[in-house]
């Protein structure tokens, strides 16, 4: 009776301790899903538990490791370049540090900030990214350095916006420049290269503006074989993580991809910069454009966030304010309709329900399905362009100024 007790109390203990973080972004599955999560409909000020102000400009969203929410932000002209820790349960700042100086920052187009990259946490570790100006690891008790990089470069052009991911106790990092482009696997524990391979597309151009991009990559799991899937400009490439081998290639045009991508019934969905979209099927090998392209669309896809996947249908929340559902195996749209001026955060599925913060701080929460049925319509902040995160019962928000804690 006793081993069953102590059993029993494990099991409710790692339950809740994995409710308790969200390391990266789109969260533990990196598909936007909260699990057992109690939301309330509506998002404003009478469900706001703590507000904190967040000094300078950064479009990265906040990772959760149990009581602490990692940020970066910087300021405006790119000067100084911080990491931030929040109290989850009072909102005060735990750690503020600068972790970059430039007297000369390269240009960054105004849509975009020097800290738009999303940290990844861990137990007792952060990992922060600002482009080629450092990528780092940090001691989440501390806030000091264990390991920094700041000899892989490129030319970021309109600045940095990739966020990295940690798999299998590896960084993945890109560096999609206007001048060189190129993929990184770091040791998470020393911040050794473990490897690094050029992106080898053919982009069709020597303009250097089309062959920068934003991506965040995905690992998924193809017949029991794991693949990297990193988007660029151009194509998408899926290589082997524990080598770095190429697996396969489909090129799809466009830009500027920042979507990360996402896995679900036999396909990999796509989104560039350009507006338009593909769904490929990972299981062939080498340049597979001509041969596992199941379909693709240019109608309602969102340049910027990343799409989500509900009970078996397709959504994305576009750049220009309009919110579809398709469907995943064929790309037919079941409907659409225009909610919003403007999108830039990717929608979060959470409590049954989805989740839409547009630029000017609107947040939608509908009901997933084959009508648009919008439950709430409610306004917080000065707007948002990082994507959200979800721990426990707790919604945690950044607008274009501040962090916010929401809960029932």
């Amino acid at each position: 009776m006793r081993v069953c007790s102590v059993f029993l109390s494990l099991c409710v203990l790692t339950a809740s301790f994995g409710e308790d973080n969200w390391p990266e972004y789109r969260g533990p599955s990196g598909d936007g899903h909260a699990t057992g999560a109690d939301l309330p409909d509506k998002v404003d000020e009478s469900v706001m538990k703590w507000k904190t102000a967040i000094h300078g400009k950064g479009w990265s969203s906040p990772v959760v490791w149990g009581n602490q929410v990692w940020l970066t932000t910087a300021t405006e002209d790119g000067s100084k370049m911080s990491v931030l820790c929040i109290d989850r349960t009072t909102g005060n700042v735990i750690h503020d540090r600068v972790v970059v100086e430039s007297e000369s920052p390269a240009f960054c187009h105004p849509m975009n900030s020097y800290a738009t990259p999303t940290p990844v946490v861990e137990d007792g570790r952060v990992y922060v990214h600002f482009g080629s100006y450092l990528t780092a690891c940090l001691d989440t008790a501390t806030c000091d350095e264990i390991w920094a990089r700041r000899d892989l470069v490129c030319d970021h052009y309109r600045g940095p916006a990739s966020s990295p991911i940690l798999h299998d106790g590896k960084l993945f990092v890109a560096y999609d420049g206007f001048d060189v482009q190129y993929v990184v696997a770091f040791d998470a524990e020393d911040g050794a290269t473990l490897w690094k391979k050029d992106r080898g597309i053919n982009y069709g151009t020597d303009n250097g503006d089309r062959m920068k991009a934003y991506c965040t990559a995905q690992v998924i799991d193809v017949n029991g074989k794991e693949q990297l899937v990193y988007p660029s400009a151009s194509a998408t490439i899926a290589y082997d993580p524990q080598s770095g081998e190429l697996l396969w290639t489909v090129y799809h045009e466009g830009m500027n991809a920042s979507a990360r991508p996402l896995y679900e019934k036999g396909l990999v969905f796509i989104t560039n910069g350009s507006g338009s979209m593909v769904a490929v099927r990972p299981d062939g090998r080498g340049d597979v454009t001509g041969t596992h392209i199941a379909w693709s669309d240019r109608k309602g896809v969102a340049k910027k966030s990343s799409q989500l996947m509900v009970d078996g249908l397709f959504y994305m929340n576009s750049d220009d304010g309009i919110v579809s559902c398709r469907e995943p195996d064929t790309g037919e749209i079941i409907w659409q309709k225009r909610v919003s001026k403007e999108f830039a955060a990717s929608p979060i599925f959470a409590d049954g329900k989805i989740y839409l913060f547009d630029t000017s701080g609107h947040v939608f929460c509908i009901l997933p399905g084959r009508e648009y049925k919008l439950l709430q319509k409610s306004e917080l902040g000065d707007g948002f362009m990082a994507s959200p995160a979800v721990v426990g019962n707790h919604l945690i928000l950044r607008s274009k100024s501040a962090l916010y804690l929401i809960s029932k």
